[in-house]
Protein backbone atom coordinates (compact mmCIF):
# COMPACT_ATOMS: atom_id res chain seq x y z
CA UNK A 1 0.00 0.00 0.00
CA UNK A 2 1.05 3.23 -0.76
CA UNK A 3 1.57 5.72 2.25
CA UNK A 4 0.72 9.78 1.69
CA UNK A 5 4.13 10.56 1.23
CA UNK A 6 4.57 8.35 -1.83
CA UNK A 7 6.15 5.43 -0.04
CA UNK A 8 5.82 1.52 -0.53
CA UNK A 9 6.72 -1.75 1.69
CA UNK A 10 9.54 -3.76 0.96
CA UNK A 11 6.55 -6.50 0.23
CA UNK A 12 4.97 -3.98 -2.45
CA UNK A 13 8.05 -2.96 -4.14
CA UNK A 14 9.30 -7.02 -4.33
CA UNK A 15 6.02 -7.67 -5.92
CA UNK A 16 5.87 -4.99 -8.80
CA UNK A 17 9.48 -6.04 -9.51
CA UNK A 18 8.91 -9.60 -9.43
CA UNK A 19 11.77 -10.59 -7.24
CA UNK A 20 12.54 -11.51 -3.88
CA UNK A 21 12.72 -9.44 -0.24
CA UNK A 22 15.89 -11.29 -0.14
CA UNK A 23 17.26 -9.47 -3.49
CA UNK A 24 16.16 -6.21 -2.37
CA UNK A 25 17.87 -6.25 1.18
CA UNK A 26 20.95 -7.31 -0.98
CA UNK A 27 20.25 -4.20 -2.69
CA UNK A 28 19.81 -1.84 -0.03
CA UNK A 29 23.17 -3.22 1.71
CA UNK A 30 25.29 -3.05 -1.31
CA UNK A 31 23.61 0.53 -2.26
CA UNK A 32 22.20 -0.32 -5.48
CA UNK A 33 18.65 0.36 -4.61
CA UNK A 34 19.04 2.04 -0.84
CA UNK A 35 15.65 1.79 1.12
CA UNK A 36 14.24 4.49 3.11
CA UNK A 37 13.28 3.80 7.06
CA UNK A 38 12.09 5.41 9.86
CA UNK A 39 12.98 5.25 13.63
CA UNK A 40 9.42 4.74 14.74
CA UNK A 41 8.79 1.53 13.06
CA UNK A 42 12.43 -0.12 11.31
CA UNK A 43 10.91 -1.13 8.01
CA UNK A 44 12.35 -0.60 4.77
CA UNK A 45 9.95 1.77 2.38
CA UNK A 46 10.77 2.49 -1.07
CA UNK A 47 9.56 5.90 -3.21
CA UNK A 48 7.62 4.23 -5.78
CA UNK A 49 8.60 6.64 -8.76
CA UNK A 50 12.06 4.69 -7.78
CA UNK A 51 10.56 0.93 -8.54
CA UNK A 52 8.82 1.82 -11.12
CA UNK A 53 12.23 3.44 -12.61
CA UNK A 54 13.80 0.46 -12.28
CA UNK A 55 11.06 -1.47 -14.98
CA UNK A 56 11.02 1.28 -17.26
CA UNK A 57 13.90 2.88 -19.81
CA UNK A 58 14.38 6.28 -18.66
CA UNK A 59 15.80 7.14 -21.63
CA UNK A 60 12.58 6.08 -23.43
CA UNK A 61 10.96 8.30 -21.05
CA UNK A 62 13.01 11.13 -21.83
CA UNK A 63 12.97 11.04 -25.11
CA UNK A 64 9.22 10.65 -25.13
CA UNK A 65 9.12 13.86 -22.76
CA UNK A 66 11.31 16.09 -24.87
CA UNK A 67 9.80 15.03 -28.65
CA UNK A 68 5.67 14.57 -27.98
CA UNK A 69 3.61 17.92 -28.12
CA UNK A 70 1.77 18.80 -24.78
CA UNK A 71 -1.47 17.56 -26.05
CA UNK A 72 0.13 14.61 -26.70
CA UNK A 73 1.84 14.01 -23.45
CA UNK A 74 0.31 11.72 -21.10
CA UNK A 75 -1.69 13.79 -18.28
CA UNK A 76 1.25 15.97 -19.09
CA UNK A 77 4.07 13.46 -17.97
CA UNK A 78 6.74 15.13 -16.84
CA UNK A 79 5.04 18.58 -15.16
CA UNK A 80 4.51 17.85 -11.88
CA UNK A 81 6.53 14.78 -10.59
CA UNK A 82 9.56 13.49 -9.54
CA UNK A 83 11.38 13.66 -12.73
CA UNK A 84 10.66 17.29 -13.54
CA UNK A 85 12.47 20.47 -12.39
CA UNK A 86 10.70 23.33 -12.51
CA UNK A 87 13.77 25.85 -12.31
CA UNK A 88 17.63 26.11 -11.35
CA UNK A 89 17.09 25.55 -6.96
CA UNK A 90 14.64 22.51 -7.37
CA UNK A 91 17.57 20.67 -10.28
CA UNK A 92 20.59 21.74 -7.62
CA UNK A 93 18.56 20.49 -5.03
CA UNK A 94 18.51 17.04 -6.70
CA UNK A 95 21.34 16.58 -7.86
CA UNK A 96 22.90 17.11 -4.63
CA UNK A 97 20.81 14.56 -3.55
CA UNK A 98 22.21 12.28 -6.31
CA UNK A 99 25.79 12.87 -5.53
CA UNK A 100 24.99 11.52 -2.11
CA UNK A 101 23.42 8.50 -3.20
CA UNK A 102 26.74 7.88 -5.65
CA UNK A 103 29.05 8.52 -2.31
CA UNK A 104 27.80 5.42 -0.85
CA UNK A 105 27.96 3.24 -3.50
CA UNK A 106 31.93 1.83 -3.21
CA UNK A 107 32.94 1.76 -7.00
CA UNK A 108 31.88 5.13 -7.47
CA UNK A 109 33.53 6.54 -4.55
CA UNK A 110 36.45 8.01 -6.59
CA UNK A 111 34.57 9.32 -9.46
CA UNK A 112 31.35 10.23 -8.29
CA UNK A 113 32.17 14.26 -8.40
CA UNK A 114 32.92 13.71 -12.21
CA UNK A 115 29.46 12.11 -12.74
CA UNK A 116 27.62 15.37 -11.16
CA UNK A 117 29.86 17.78 -12.64
CA UNK A 118 28.86 16.20 -16.15
CA UNK A 119 25.18 16.29 -15.07
CA UNK A 120 24.72 19.52 -13.97
CA UNK A 121 26.78 21.22 -16.58
CA UNK A 122 24.41 19.47 -18.91
CA UNK A 123 21.29 20.62 -16.33
CA UNK A 124 22.50 24.63 -16.03
CA UNK A 125 22.93 24.98 -19.55
CA UNK A 126 19.56 24.03 -20.05
CA UNK A 127 17.99 26.79 -17.68
CA UNK A 128 20.94 29.49 -18.60
CA UNK A 129 20.66 29.63 -22.03
CA UNK A 130 16.75 29.47 -22.26
CA UNK A 131 16.09 32.29 -19.22
CA UNK A 132 12.87 34.24 -20.05
CA UNK A 133 13.01 32.22 -23.55
CA UNK A 134 10.99 28.40 -23.15
CA UNK A 135 9.03 28.11 -25.73
CA UNK A 136 6.25 26.17 -24.36
CA UNK A 137 7.30 23.87 -21.11
CA UNK A 138 9.38 25.11 -18.69
CA UNK A 139 11.96 23.05 -16.77
CA UNK A 140 13.96 20.39 -17.40
CA UNK A 141 13.09 16.09 -17.12
CA UNK A 142 15.61 14.81 -14.55
CA UNK A 143 16.01 11.08 -13.62
CA UNK A 144 18.28 8.68 -12.98
CA UNK A 145 18.62 4.78 -12.07
CA UNK A 146 21.47 3.91 -10.06
CA UNK A 147 20.70 0.66 -10.25
CA UNK A 148 20.96 0.26 -14.43
CA UNK A 149 23.82 3.00 -13.77
CA UNK A 150 22.14 5.62 -15.74
CA UNK A 151 20.78 9.51 -15.72
CA UNK A 152 18.79 10.80 -18.31
CA UNK A 153 18.01 14.83 -19.19
CA UNK A 154 16.02 16.65 -21.25
CA UNK A 155 15.07 19.97 -22.04
CA UNK A 156 12.34 21.52 -24.93
CA UNK A 157 14.10 24.75 -24.86
CA UNK A 158 15.30 26.60 -28.27
CA UNK A 159 17.95 23.78 -29.32
CA UNK A 160 21.67 24.46 -29.64
CA UNK A 161 21.56 26.08 -32.91
CA UNK A 162 19.11 28.75 -32.08
CA UNK A 163 20.58 29.55 -29.11
CA UNK A 164 24.30 29.56 -30.19
CA UNK A 165 23.39 31.61 -33.78
CA UNK A 166 23.36 34.58 -31.12
CA UNK A 167 27.19 34.72 -31.02
CA UNK A 168 27.44 32.76 -34.94
CA UNK A 169 24.72 33.62 -37.39
CA UNK A 170 26.43 31.74 -40.18
CA UNK A 171 25.51 27.90 -38.56
CA UNK A 172 22.90 26.83 -40.51
CA UNK A 173 21.78 23.21 -39.44
CA UNK A 174 21.94 21.59 -36.50
CA UNK A 175 25.17 19.36 -37.09
CA UNK A 176 27.38 22.14 -37.13
CA UNK A 177 25.90 23.60 -34.02
CA UNK A 178 26.34 20.54 -31.89
CA UNK A 179 30.22 20.12 -33.41
CA UNK A 180 30.71 23.67 -32.34
CA UNK A 181 29.22 23.78 -28.69
CA UNK A 182 31.69 20.62 -27.93
CA UNK A 183 34.57 21.56 -29.46
CA UNK A 184 35.01 25.86 -30.05
CA UNK A 185 35.25 28.44 -27.16
CA UNK A 186 32.68 31.59 -28.03
CA UNK A 187 32.07 33.66 -26.09
CA UNK A 188 31.91 33.98 -22.67
CA UNK A 189 29.67 37.01 -21.80
CA UNK A 190 26.46 35.74 -20.09
CA UNK A 191 23.94 34.77 -22.04
CA UNK A 192 26.24 33.64 -24.83
CA UNK A 193 28.44 31.24 -23.83
CA UNK A 194 26.07 28.79 -25.28
CA UNK A 195 27.87 25.19 -24.96
CA UNK A 196 30.83 26.29 -23.50
CA UNK A 197 29.98 23.83 -20.71
CA UNK A 198 29.92 20.93 -22.97
CA UNK A 199 33.66 21.44 -23.91
CA UNK A 200 33.89 20.66 -20.31
CA UNK A 201 31.91 17.45 -20.23
CA UNK A 202 33.93 16.46 -23.18
CA UNK A 203 36.70 16.76 -20.99
CA UNK A 204 35.58 14.68 -18.55
CA UNK A 205 34.37 12.12 -20.51
CA UNK A 206 37.45 11.84 -22.78
CA UNK A 207 40.68 13.17 -21.63
CA UNK A 208 40.57 12.60 -17.64
CA UNK A 209 41.40 9.10 -16.18
CA UNK A 210 38.57 7.37 -14.04
CA UNK A 211 37.82 4.47 -12.57
CA UNK A 212 34.79 3.72 -14.30
CA UNK A 213 34.10 3.93 -18.05
CA UNK A 214 31.74 7.27 -18.59
CA UNK A 215 29.42 7.46 -21.72
CA UNK A 216 27.41 10.30 -23.12
CA UNK A 217 24.62 10.19 -25.58
CA UNK A 218 23.64 13.91 -26.56
CA UNK A 219 21.18 15.05 -29.13
CA UNK A 220 19.99 18.37 -30.29
CA UNK A 221 17.00 19.18 -32.83
CA UNK A 222 18.32 16.79 -35.47
CA UNK A 223 21.82 15.50 -34.57
CA UNK A 224 23.33 13.65 -32.28
CA UNK A 225 26.57 12.74 -30.93
CA UNK A 226 27.98 9.93 -28.78
CA UNK A 227 31.32 10.20 -26.26
CA UNK A 228 32.80 7.45 -24.42
CA UNK A 229 37.00 7.07 -23.49
CA UNK A 230 37.42 5.61 -26.99
CA UNK A 231 36.16 8.44 -28.64
CA UNK A 232 39.60 9.96 -31.16
CA UNK A 233 37.43 12.02 -33.57
CA UNK A 234 34.26 13.81 -32.64
CA UNK A 235 31.50 12.88 -35.55
CA UNK A 236 28.06 14.47 -34.90
CA UNK A 237 25.39 12.41 -37.02
CA UNK A 238 22.16 13.01 -38.54
CA UNK A 239 19.31 11.42 -36.12
CA UNK A 240 15.91 9.84 -37.67
CA UNK A 241 13.94 12.18 -34.75
CA UNK A 242 13.67 15.45 -34.47
CA UNK A 243 12.77 17.79 -31.72
CA UNK A 244 13.22 21.34 -30.75
CA UNK A 245 15.06 20.88 -27.62
CA UNK A 246 18.16 18.55 -26.26
CA UNK A 247 18.57 15.36 -24.80
CA UNK A 248 21.30 13.34 -22.81
CA UNK A 249 21.60 9.69 -21.58
CA UNK A 250 24.98 9.24 -19.20
CA UNK A 251 25.74 6.19 -18.82
CA UNK A 252 28.75 4.71 -16.28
Amino acid sequence: MIDNEGLIKISEAARILNISMQTLRRWDKSGRLRAIRFNHDGYRYYKLSDIQLIGNNIFSLAEEWVSKSISNLTNNRGLKNEFFCLDSPTFQTRLQYLEKMMLEIPELKKDFSLITSVVGEIGNNSFDHNLGSWPDIRGIFFAYNLYKRQIALADRGQGILTTLQRVRSTLTNDQEALLVSFTEKLSGRAPENRGNGLKYVKKVIIDIKKDIALKLYFQSGSAYLILDETTNKLEVRPSTTKFRGCLALISF
